[in-house]
């Protein structure tokens, strides 16, 4: 077993605010307890609910560590008492509840997947939060299937791209809705069927037209507020709408109507406050249905930039200019 240093470098939040909250800082490397992991860090991938942690918005679960940083890849160094799968010297992606954003983070061993064939660790810190996310969202809540439409909305983000890329290896029709032409074209060059300029076009409209006024089955949702009214009014007959989150804001005017003619089912789901059971069952499902098309080099997540970890105001300034299409990875 590697000789471990006794402390480490993380990024923390001086205290809430913007970008230059974010500090590098000396704490104690943690120790695996039981059935947990400890990884050596090589790169984090950077996501939105980040941003809202920095700004005080988004607290972590009790018990969890103030340290963001959702996801993570690198190499195991050390195994709490009764770890089973994993060994001293393995490569691992790994969803985590905090705690990415440091040199050294405890991983619960069900949170831990292989890195896929021929990822590097830069594609491999970009993957599990929108996976775990688009997998369980628009897969085991949504049950979108081959043959089936979605429409994903913000289709040129992290989440976007990804469930893109997936829906279309399960064999559905994409439509998506992403915020300029270069975007759109983004979204159509990883395989949308149609995307949508949400600036220039009604995404109603379009959708109705292409479908001859059917809808779609299933609809991924992350921007809440006026969009939660024309889901419904988009939605297919016992349509499903899955939202992740409210960008836009978690209250609205809606017209429920539709719900009740179009039977349809209007579900939601957040990652972070599960247990590490319930991720387990994801991760298990996402290397059993997933990991296979991964390996096989159908899917990749999209890179749109990467930021040595000391530099992690300017990953998050990124994010906040909404410019980046796909993912923002901290390397370390």
């Amino acid at each position: 077993m590697p000789t471990l240093p006794s402390s480490m470098t993380v990024i923390a939040i001086r205290q809430p605010g913007g970008p230059e909250m974010l500090v590098p800082q000396q704490q104690p490397v943690p120790q695996p307890g039981e059935g947990e992991l400890l990884v050596k860090v090589a790169a984090a991938g950077v996501n939105r609910p980040d941003v809202f942690q920095r700004m005080g918005n988004y607290p972590p679960p009790k018990g969890v560590t103030e340290i963001p940083g959702l996801e993570l890849a690198g190499e195991v160094v050390a195994l709490g008492p009764n770890t089973k799968r994993w060994k001293v010297g393995d490569k691992v992606t790994a969803l985590v509840a905090g705690g990415g954003y440091a040199e050294y983070c405890i991983v619960p061993e069900p949170q831990a997947l292989p890195i896929p064939t021929g990822f590097s660790m830069v594609e491999a810190a970009a993957m599990p939060e929108t996976f775990f996310t688009v997998w369980h969202n628009m897969f085991e809540r949504g049950r979108l299937s081959a043959g089936e439409s979605v429409l994903i909305h913000g289709g040129s983000s992290g989440i976007g791209t990804t469930a893109i890329m997936l829906a279309k290896a399960f064999g559905a029709r994409v439509f998506t809705t992403a915020g300029s032409k270069e975007k759109c074209d983004a979204c159509t060059k990883l395989g949308a069927d149609i995307a949508i300029n949400y600036k220039t076009e009604d995404f109603v409209a379009v959708v109705k037209a292409a479908t001859k006024d059917v809808g779609v089955n299933v609809i991924l949702d992350m921007v809440g507020g006026d969009y939660i009214d024309r889901n419904y009014d988009v939605a297919a007959i016992e349509g499903r709408i899955c939202q992740i989150a409210f960008l836009g804001s978690s209250k609205a005017n809606v017209n429920f109507r539709p719900m009740l003619a179009k039977r349809l089912t209007h579900t939601a789901s957040g990652l972070r406050p599960r247990s590490v059971a319930d991720k387990g069952k994801m991760a298990q499902a996402l290397e059993e249905k997933v990991w296979p098309h991964l390996n096989a080099g159908r899917c990749k997540p999209i890179i749109d930039s990467t930021f040595p970890a000391a530099e992690a105001s300017k990953a998050h300034a990124r994010m906040e200019s909404s410019e980046h299409i796909g993912k923002i990875v901290l390397t370390f």
